[in-house]
């Protein structure tokens, strides 16, 4: 019975809320029909919200990496020179899929830990004069790292006629993402992160300027094909099957971030960041990524005198608590925490106890209660701020 109960804590897929898992179980409605219309066009105002913007925000039945496919595919043809930042595993998935497409792709390779710096972008547009489009990962699910997008469009603007892609996955719904007034022409998400939904859903936001480069790429594409999706939903609808019953738990998503409103939701966020950081820092073990560029999502945590798989899986036989490993090159020397979407500052208290644990059981020299304490002063620090 202990075992029923799993808590997760990864980048992704999140827990569910219960009220999203009661709307995802109401009985089928066609896609075609006036139903699902209406139910379109509710949706759309706050999604709009989400990405910061006044255009349509398309929504696919795709995976997050269908949605980076997307992004290529639609603006970019076979011979277009682009730039890619490569700040992890996901920075690394968006320049492979710009190599399959036949694309002059450039990496802008970063230390795996580090945030892009603009000066780093700025040398390679003036390197590169012919990049027609420049791609980012908002925030690095593999190290835990927040890209300063806003900062980075705006040096892609002042050197270069190029456009700006975000990756948003891990991170949209959790931090802000203004697409009208941050110079960033395309966003792209997942459903399954700070959506607060399972896998199956990818939303692609799009500027004039974007559109413009779709509506005149030639490149052939087919079910991810944007002007398909732009032109049905001027009938509130889509050009191909709907995740129905996701749709049904997005549109009460999205009541919820409402209700609490996002300036809330971003605030949560970073507390809940900086609880984690706090935490780690109190045992003095390590983090990956520094403070500066820390994601609000995912905390990268580097044990010196552990074994990050041993206390992932010592987490997971005591408590049934799931926390991600390290990919590729880092498999073996970080763990990575979710803290992101339906999470709270008590859950937060609650994996900290149970990491202190952990590394007690494994051998490590820390003092049980210092992580906690830490987590609960800074808690207390900004519920007093609140209340004032």
């Amino acid at each position: 019975m202990y075992f029923e109960k799993q808590v997760l804590r990864i980048p992704g897929p999140v827990p569910i809320p219960p009220s999203v898992n009661l709307a995802m179980s109401k009985p089928m409605i066609g896609h075609r029909s006036p139903e699902m219309k209406e139910l379109i066009n509710r949706i759309q105002p706050g999604l709009k919200n989400v990405f910061g913007t006044k255009e349509d925000v398309l929504i696919l039945a795709a995976s997050g990496t269908a949605a980076l496919e997307t992004a290529a595919v639609n603006l970019c043809q076979a011979g277009d020179e682009v730039l890619v930042a490569v700040t992890g595993a996901f920075g690394e998935r968006f320049a492979d899929i710009c190599d399959t497409f036949g694309f002059q792709t450039h990496r802008l390779e970063v230390n795996w830990g580090d945030a892009v710096e603009p000066g780093q972008v700025r040398d390679m547009l003036t390197k590169h004069r012919g990049i027609k489009a420049v791609f980012f990962t908002y925030c690095e699910t593999s190290t835990g790292v927040l890209n300063p997008i806003k900062e980075l469009a705006e040096t892609v603007k002042a050197h270069s006629d190029a456009l700006v892609i975000a990756d948003g996955v891990s991170c949209i719904g959790g931090v802000e993402a203004n697409l009208d007034h941050w110079d960033v022409d395309l966003y792209v998400t997942g459903s399954q992160k700070a959506m607060m939904l399972p896998p199956g859903l990818s939303f692609v936001a799009a500027s004039e300027k974007a559109w413009k480069a779709i509506e005149s790429n030639t490149a052939p594409r087919f079910y991810l094909d944007l002007k398909k999706y732009r032109k049905k939903l001027e009938d509130r609808s889509t050009p191909f099957t709907p995740a129905v019953s996701l749709l049904f738990g997005l549109e009460e998503i999205l009541k919820l971030m409402h209700t609490e409103g996002l300036p809330n939701i971003f605030s949560r966020h970073r507390l809940m960041r900086d609880m984690t950081r706090a935490a780690f820092k109190a045992l003095e073990i390590p983090l990956l990524a520094g403070d500066e560029h820390a994601s609000p999502t995912v905390t990268a945590v580097r044990p010196e005198h552990a074994d990050a798989e041993e206390i992932r899986s010592t987490l997971s036989k005591i408590f049934n608590l799931r926390v991600a490993g390290g990919p590729k090159h880092l498999k073996g020397k970080i763990f990575r925490i979710g803290h992101l979407g339906y999470c709270t500052p008590l859950d937060v208290l609650e994996y900290i106890a149970a990491a202190e644990v952990a590394f007690k059981q494994t051998g490590a020299a820390i003092e049980l209660g210092n992580g906690v304490r830490a987590a609960q002063e800074l808690l207390i620090q900004a519920t007093e701020k609140e209340t004032k």
